[in-house]
């Protein structure tokens, strides 16, 4: 099966549930960038659930990378959406991908002679690798 994904709008977020297992999920919605809108709902299982949540808030413009998920209970067929990446299209930022960037636990010595821009980006905490 080809890759799925769909772009689109946060529009809800639920709250995670957990089961005595120790699995746990989280349900949310896409309002889809298509001249006819589809609100889609997928869901986020273990460790996804909890990045999701962490990095994602309604309103967001993201990018949804999921599976086609079926099984059959009591006589009836359920289909899901599992989500296996999520990435804000805004900010380009992915749950779950190291951006090797990484914050220093003490400010280094200053360098004088270094563009604004770089000035600017060093106060912010980032570190050029």
């Amino acid at each position: 099966m080809s890759e799925l994904k769909v772009i689109g709008k946060i529009k809800q977020i639920g709250e995670l549930k957990t089961w005595d297992s120790g699995f746990s999920k989280v349900e949310f919605v896409i309002t889809t960038d298509e001249t006819y809108p589809q609100d889609i709902k997928f869901e986020a299982v273990k460790e996804k659930a909890e990045k999701f949540l962490q990095y994602n808030k309604v309103g967001a413009r993201v990018e949804v990378k999921f599976n086609l998920r079926g099984n059959e209970y009591n006589g009836k067929y359920h289909v899901n959406l599992q989500s296996w990446h999520v990435q804000n299209v805004e900010s380009g930022y992915a749950e779950g991908v190291n951006t090797g960037a990484t914050v220093p636990t003490q400010a280094a010595e200053p360098i004088e002679d270094l563009p604004f821009w770089l000035k600017l980006f060093l106060d912010k905490g980032y570190v050029v690798k």
